[in-house]
């Protein structure tokens, strides 16, 4: 372990001995409170400069696609290649001739192009990859859009949708510029954790399009991350700016499905993120339900992808399956309590890591059962799990799989991108539409629909 890793551990053997202390007297008891916040405290600040990890890049095993006729291996792309932004970030000043965006939040939905382009240290000689050449395309109204009333009562105003209406036409065209010329007709979005600037999250989504051989078209959906006012760093701040970002990158990725020669769409979050990305899949469940039809019927989403999510059981539950869970939502003019619309290739893939520290001071912040990015078939809470056998059971259809990583720790919450076997079982899983079970996947039954990564070499031979 490095020296930073080292200090990260030290840090978390003091907040944990914070928050373990054995209290016998009143007065103790009284400075509980005290000693929780400070053990807290002093463990996000220990973390506050890990939320992101500048990952190298890797070569990774051989698999099949389905639109090539052979194995092949994975390299990593030596060429520049673009990515779609979509923000509701602030933009912040810069040069003359440079765009940024800040941590603070916009009223208007941004969006325009990044590249992303692969570079080897010079001190070091690995590489890495570097975004640049930031240009906005188009941006939407301010929000709220407003009312205005009539004398037949209350309407938006025309201007406002007008403007709506031609900034989504924008967005569609930057879409469908980019599927003319990609492999797949088909779009990968990303949505990013705490702490996580604009540029982090570019270079994040560049690495997972990479991964994917650039078949696709890659899209980063990044909000107003990386605040560092308030109390915990910042992390308190992030937290309410994901929720703001909710209906705005709900807007964005309804836009996009709706563009014309989308075939499949596929969800992918990490951290934070995924708290954003349940609520959005809880209301575009909900809108696709009492619109008669499903999420991928609607949409065209055909995964929906957790690494390491920062957020709680429970919670991650109730949004999730909400329309699953209420029979008197209308389904279509009224209530069809026993109807549930077709499906299709809709999956959720959880990535969780037991050993994950970072979302264990989540857990200590916000008093969880358990965080949803560190369930492992043997770490679900007794009471919880009956909650925990209808996500793994047959009672969901087998929608959903949980994957163990048994790595992980202070300095591997961003393993989806370090680690080789994780990044090659979501390629097999997006690129391959390979199931788990499959060999080719990199990973073994433990109970079904619980698994484990495997070592890449393990698994090769």
């Amino acid at each position: 372990m490095n020296r930073r890793g080292k200090h990260l551990a030290n840090c978390y053997r003091v907040a944990e001995r914070g928050l373990g202390r054995k209290l016998t007297s009143s007065s103790e008891q009284l400075g509980l409170i005290f000693w929780r916040a400070m053990a807290v405290f002093v463990f996000l600040f220990c973390l506050a400069g890990c939320a992101t990890q500048r990952v190298e890049l890797a070569t990774l095993p051989k698999t099949v696609s389905p639109t090539l006729q052979s194995p092949q291996t994975i390299h990593a792309s030596s060429e520049t290649f673009d990515l779609l932004y979509v923000t509701d970030r602030a933009r912040v000043a810069a040069s003359e001739s440079a765009l940024a965006y800040g941590a603070e939040r916009a009223s208007f939905l941004s969006f325009g192009s990044v590249s992303i382009t692969p570079t080897r240290s010079s001190l070091s000689s690995k590489k890495r990859l570097r975004a640049s050449a930031f240009s906005e395309t188009g941006r939407f109204p301010a929000t709220p859009y407003g009312v205005e009333a009539t004398a037949n009562g209350l309407r938006r105003p025309p201007a406002a949708l007008a403007a709506h209406h031609q900034a989504a036409a924008s967005l569609q065209a930057e879409v469908a510029r980019r599927l003319a010329t990609a492999d797949r007709k088909e779009v990968v979005v990303f949505i990013h954790g705490y702490g996580n600037s604009f540029d982090d999250a570019a270079l994040a989504t560049g690495e997972i399009c990479r991964s994917l051989q650039n078949q696709f078209v890659c899209v980063v959906l990044t909000w107003p991350a990386g605040g560092s006012g308030g109390l915990f760093f910042g992390y308190n701040i992030d937290r309410e700016s994901s929720e703001f970002s909710v209906a705005d990158l709900k807007k964005a990725i309804r836009i996009i499905a709706e563009t014309q020669g989308v075939e499949r769409l596929h969800l992918m979050a990490h951290s934070r993120g995924t708290d954003v990305l349940a609520s959005v899949i809880q209301q575009l469940g909900i809108e696709a339900y009492v619109g008669r039809s499903s999420i991928w019927q609607r949409f065209k989403i055909a995964n929906v992808v957790f690494f390491a999510p920062d957020i709680d059981l429970d919670v991650a539950s109730s949004k999730m399956f909400a329309w699953v869970s209420d029979p008197d939502l209308a389904f279509g003019s009224i209530s069809r309590p026993s109807e549930i619309p077709p499906q299709g290739p809709l999956h959720l893939t959880v990535y969780s890591s037991p050993g994950d520290k970072a979302l264990g001071a989540s857990t200590l912040l916000f008093g969880s059962a358990l965080r949803l990015g560190q369930l492992a078939v043997d770490r679900v809470p007794k009471d919880r799990s009956e909650a925990a056998t209808r996500w793994a059971g047959s009672q969901m259809g087998g929608l959903v799989d949980f994957i163990e990583f048994s790595g992980g720790g202070l300095i591997g919450h961003s393993y989806f991108l370090s680690d080789p076997a994780v990044k090659a079982d979501f390629v097999a899983l997006i690129r391959d539409r390979v199931k788990a079970g499959d060999p080719r996947r990199q990973i073994v039954e433990i109970k079904r629909p619980f698994w484990r990564v495997t070592d890449v070499q393990q698994a090769l031979r």
